[in-house]
């Protein structure tokens, strides 16, 4: 069976709703042990540090390393020059 994006949408909104009102604080400690304990590991993930780089750290860096210039030989007249 095939959804179209509308109904898509409206299904996840539906769920989000739903989750949203599952998940107040209020009813929280009302959750199955196993949603959660998934909803405790999500928490902890959001605040684990992230493995890609900020745009300011890769700036920084940027401006921190030598821009390399292209070497005018080709990888095989390198070659051959370590060769010879």
């Amino acid at each position: 069976m095939r959804i179209d994006a509308v109904h898509a949408r409206a299904i996840c909104a539906e769920i989000g709703d739903h989750l949203r009102e599952m998940l107040r604080p209020e009813v929280s400690s009302e959750l199955p042990p196993s949603l959660q304990y998934l909803i405790e590991q999500l928490a902890k993930a959001d605040q684990a540090p992230s493995l890609v780089p900020s745009l300011d750290d890769m700036i920084e860096q940027a401006q921190q390393k030598p821009i390399r210039t292209r070497q005018k030989n080709s990888a095989s007249e390198n070659f051959d020059a370590q060769m010879a």
